[in-house]
């Protein structure tokens, strides 16, 4: 089968590419910016990629269109409309992994606002050390496998689970497509502000995910999260194993410690000891989501807990990209007001008392564009010594947003001028913390140049 991918630089629609060319199809795809990492991936594994999505497209005759959720209708996706016009079969990337990946597959499903590509990365390594040969599909690249995909020769398959929408002539959440055994609903907060109008609208696609776990299957429930019990209380069919929460409870998945060396307590049964190299308890609460769902295919505590010794987390997650004269420079994906606050949180809680963070983020998601969450940038920053943001491409003010802050708060007109600002003060023993979901305009090397050039 031959298969044309639109919207194929994407995390997920690279993935499925990659998946798709290991099952001995040929596959092809276009974007309007064909990019690395994914463009270089994908062109390692012998995938024509071509810039644009003009109508010509159509001549190489593919068997189906795969769409990702990138296309809309409209002038800006010529091919789109010509496939239309044309009456040509085209598919969604979820529906087309659901159909010739999927299936017949114990489906471990990962979803949640935050950590989800850091939880599936987890569980992924645990079953991989367990010896069950799993395939995956991670929304970036566990640095444990050094690919963001493959098919596994065993059973499981651990997906990411996304609630963005699917494409555009298939409003619901990609989730659904995937018919999960097991799924870990890992915490809930409102975000895709572009699709999702408040909190409640997220939670009905989140059930409509629970609906489609079968009896015998089991759904990981964060216990800490008030949205998620709402979930759960619109009606579950399946096993519930809850963790996360403070205090004893019978059959509860808890830690016991700091985040960097805890106790698993099943109640108050100690049942397995994790030690290792991440930090910030939001890593803390995705070990025990990853362990529960590892449980469900016979992967006991004691081994997932071995397995996460040697797991070395996703990157751009607290990346180090560098460091020049004792100043660190970090790559971090975070870009929701609650990821950025954890991602301080748990850097603040591993540095001396006398270092400081300079937070540096760009509000990139179409949620933090359109301005949704701006009031909460003051509290997400409110560990960081100083705190960077790049004013370029929003619509709304900055300075205004941050102004809580005082002069806590630096704002810039673009990447090149947030640089000067940044280098002009940092100073042996800082951690400068990129964060965003883009590629930040090059930011690190930027940094890592303007500090070499200072020193």
């Amino acid at each position: 089968m031959h298969l044309h991918i639109l919207g194929i630089c994407g995390t997920f629609m690279g993935g499925l590419a990659a998946l798709a060319r290991e099952a001995g199809h040929k596959v092809t795809g276009c974007d309007a910016n064909v990019y690395p990492p994914m463009s270089t991936q994908l062109e390692a594994l012998g995938i024509e990629l071509i810039t644009g999505f003009d109508a010509e497209q159509l001549e190489l005759k593919p068997d189906v269109f795969v769409i990702g959720n990138v296309v809309t209708r409209g002038e800006r996706f010529p091919l789109m409309e010509a496939i239309l016009d044309a009456g040509l079969p085209y598919v969604s990337g979820p529906q087309w992994l659901a159909e010739h990946v999927l299936q017949g597959r114990h489906v471990l499903a990962v979803a949640g606002t935050h950590g989800k590509t850091t939880t599936t990365s987890m569980l992924t390594w645990i079953l991989e050390h367990a010896g069950l040969k799993p395939g995956f599909l991670v929304g970036g690249v566990p640095q444990n496998f050094g690919v963001s995909a493959r098919l596994g020769e065993g059973r499981p398959f651990v997906i990411e689970a996304d609630e963005y929408d699917t494409a555009f002539f298939d409003k619901r959440s990609k989730f659904v497509h995937y018919r999960p055994r097991t799924a870990v609903l890992n915490n809930l907060e409102h975000d895709h502000a572009d699709i999702f109008p408040d909190l409640a609208a997220i939670e009905t696609q989140f059930h409509h995910l629970v609906r489609t776990v079968p009896a015998s299957g089991r759904l990981v429930v964060n216990a800490r999260e008030e949205a998620l019990q709402r979930v759960i209380a619109r009606g579950c069919w399946s096993e519930v194993q809850r963790f996360g929460a403070k205090k004893e409870e019978a059959g509860m998945l808890r830690a016991r410690g700091e985040p960097q060396a805890f106790d698993v307590l099943r109640g108050s049964l100690k049942v397995a000891r994790v030690e290792w190299g991440l930090i910030g308890e939001h890593n803390q609460l995705n070990a025990l989501a990853a362990i529960a769902a590892a449980e469900h295919v016979g992967v006991t505590p004691e081994q997932s807990a071995e397995a996460l010794a040697t797991f070395q987390n996703v990157r751009r997650r607290m990346e180090l990209r560098g460091e020049v004269r004792g100043i660190k420079v970090y790559d971090d994906f975070a870009h929701h007001p609650t990821a950025m606050r954890t991602t301080i949180n748990g850097l603040r809680r591993r540095i001396a008392p006398a270092e400081r963070i300079l937070a540096i983020f760009e509000p990139r998601s179409n949620t933090m564009k359109l301005g949704t969450m701006k009031a909460q940038l003051p509290w997400a920053l409110e560990e960081a010594d100083l705190a960077f943001c790049n004013q370029q491409g929003l619509a709304w003010d900055a300075k205004e947003a941050l102004a809580p802050m005082g002069a806590q708060a630096v704002v810039g007109a673009d990447v090149d001028a947030l640089v000067a600002a940044v280098v002009k003060v940092a100073k042996p023993g800082d951690h400068l913390l990129c964060m965003s979901n883009g590629g930040f305009g090059g930011i690190h090397e930027k940094l890592l140049a303007g500090l070499a050039a200072r020193a």
